[in-house]
């Protein structure tokens, strides 16, 4: 769902309202009215492979490949790692994945009606000093120029169409996320004091010029007055600030669970105000608080970034150990198309996979990658015949549910020029906050189908109460490691530091759990610093 470079439109809106497929088991669901037939379908990432990393029962090595650079992991920052060697001059390059696609979190599923995300699913517009992002974003058309004051002009048609979201709140539905709320209440009193908060922290810089709080986060403060938020979670700052509103709270915990996973119970008080001041909303005048969308969406910036690892991938294929020999970075790979084994022996290897997985590659790295938390998530994408509601506020893009266990849901066909379509697909976002994560991820490789849907179905239908009647199919998509969750301690960590740090200069780390939020920019400079890093000695992205 949309992040905090919105939140001062939907303060706008508030103060306006105020002054003013791996298993397919059909059954048949009956009503009163009609008898239809709905399909279940249950996917994820590949786990069970990955799994095997634990036992690493794998057959003995038959070959071996010789390369300059390997790059492990085919997600953003693996794809974003293959241009930049590319625009540096490195053509010698292989990417292995052990996906049978390449994108990461930034993939897609398509039905006959419409894409859908199995992931990331929006870009915010990017911060005017983000050169190297709007310098992509340029090259792909998704920037078609520049006005006279250097400010990008943006393709109009991925810019979130209007209506853009709408909140389900006291039983009906309102423009904006911002519960409305009454005139001169203490709840309007405390979310006016806390946007004007986040706006201060949005502008502060330490005496070296540096925001407190900036994308990419390396280019963040480092200064002892911005690190100290990172010692506490976010509700326990609310609460020192003296904050009481439960609305408050609840908004607040609904953005933190949408760009962590974790609410504001867990996470780091430092992330929870980078929600909101990060980005500056000062890269365009072109609908500026809106943000880049598709229906697939940000599997089509994974598309985009493929061609730079076109006839240079191996899909299906999982390292299972990596060491430096003789001066030489060795991976050995398991082919799980072939059942067989090979070993890739390279002057550099980038590791662009997550600390979860390089635990398991090399010795003694679970002492520090234990601080890495990482929430589950559940995708649920539901076509449906109609989507009733009382039709206070028409359909939106984004569309939450005050009150629900999930974080709502976009509409996936929100974006195509015919606005008629004979079905509909919405795709529901659910995370798994909690305590111990790691006992959340093996209760829910646990749990049957029919959990899932009567998940999804009691959580919508709070809005759509005969959602259940209307609904054909289902694709259930589970992330058990959906993204890295920064608690208290963990963006300023020591851990953090030492999991990036490279291993004889031959074996090299990149990955957004590495900067400590999960979202495409960081993914995407991770892969671009880590090259220039290789070549120059530095981490400067240009």
């Amino acid at each position: 769902m949309k992040n905090g470079e919105n939140y001062n439109s939907s303060r706008r809106v508030f103060l306006k309202g105020i002054a003013a497929s791996l298993l397919i088991i059909p059954f048949f669901n009956s009503c009163k009215e009609q008898a239809i037939r709905l399909i279940i379908r249950l996917s994820g990432t590949n786990h069970i492979l990955g799994h095997k990393l634990r036992v690493k029962n794998f057959p003995k090595p038959s070959k071996q490949i010789t390369i300059p650079y390997l790059i492990v992991g085919g997600g953003i920052t693996g794809l974003s790692a293959a241009r930049q060697l590319t625009k540096r001059g490195k053509y010698d390059f292989l990417v292995l994945e052990m996906e049978d696609h390449l994108g990461g979190n930034s993939s897609n599923g398509e039905n006959q009606y419409s894409k859908f995300p199995l992931g990331a699913h929006y870009l915010p517009l990017p911060n005017i000093e983000d050169k190297e992002l709007l310098r992509f974003l340029e090259e792909e058309r998704i920037i078609i120029g520049f006005d006279q004051e250097g400010l990008p002009l943006f393709d109009e048609t991925q810019l979130a169409f209007a209506p853009e979201e709408r909140l389900f709140y006291k039983n009906s539905w309102q423009e904006g996320l911002v519960p409305k709320t009454m005139h001169g209440s203490r709840e309007e009193q405390e979310i006016e004091l806390f946007f004007s908060m986040m706006e201060v922290f949005r502008k502060a810089k330490d005496s070296s010029g540096h925001y407190y709080f900036d994308i990419p986060l390396a280019q963040s403060s480092k200064d002892s007055n911005a690190k100290q938020f990172d010692q506490h979670t976010m509700k326990e700052w609310l609460v020192k600030e003296g904050f009481t509103a439960k609305l408050l709270f609840e908004y607040v915990d609904y953005c933190c669970r949408d760009d962590f996973g974790l609410g504001i119970n867990y996470v780091s008080a430092w992330a929870g105000i980078h929600y909101f001041a990060g980005r500056k909303q000062n890269s365009s005048k072109q609908k500026n608080e809106t943000v880049l969308t598709w229906p697939e969406g940000n599997a089509r910036l994974a598309h985009h970034l493929k061609k730079y690892a076109e006839g240079k991938s191996m899909k299906n294929h999982l390292v299972y150990e990596v060491a430096v020999k003789e001066g030489k970075a060795i991976a050995k790979v398991f082919d799980n198309n072939q059942k067989t084994s090979f070993e890739i022996i390279a002057d550099t290897i980038i590791m662009a996979t997550p600390q979860f997985v390089n635990q398991y590659l090399f010795e003694n790295r679970k002492d520090f990658t234990k601080d890495f938390h990482y929430t589950p998530w559940l995708l649920a994408t539901l076509v449906v015949t109609d989507l009733n509601d009382n039709m206070s506020f028409p359909l939106c893009w984004d569309n939450v549910i005050h009150g629900s266990k999930g974080l709502g849901y976009v509409f996936d066909q929100h974006q195509n020029v015919e606005q008629i379509q004979s079905k509909k697909v919405i795709t529901y976002y659910y995370s798994f906050s909690s305590a111990d994560l790691s006992k959340t991820r093996r209760e829910i490789y646990k749990m049957p189908k029919k959990h899932w849907e009567q998940l999804v179905f009691a959580d919508l239908s709070i809005a759509h109460p005969d959602i259940q009647t209307y609904t054909e199919s289902i694709d259930i998509h589970l992330l058990g490691h959906g993204m890295i969750s920064p608690v208290p301690g963990f963006i300023f960590g020591a851990n953090k530091a030492k999991a990036s740090q490279n291993i004889a200069n031959r074996v090299f780390f990149a990955h957004s759990d590495l900067s400590g939020i999960s979202i495409f920019e960081e993914a995407f400079h991770q892969g671009i610093s880590i090259v220039n890093h290789i070549i120059d000695g530095t981490s400067v992205d240009s």
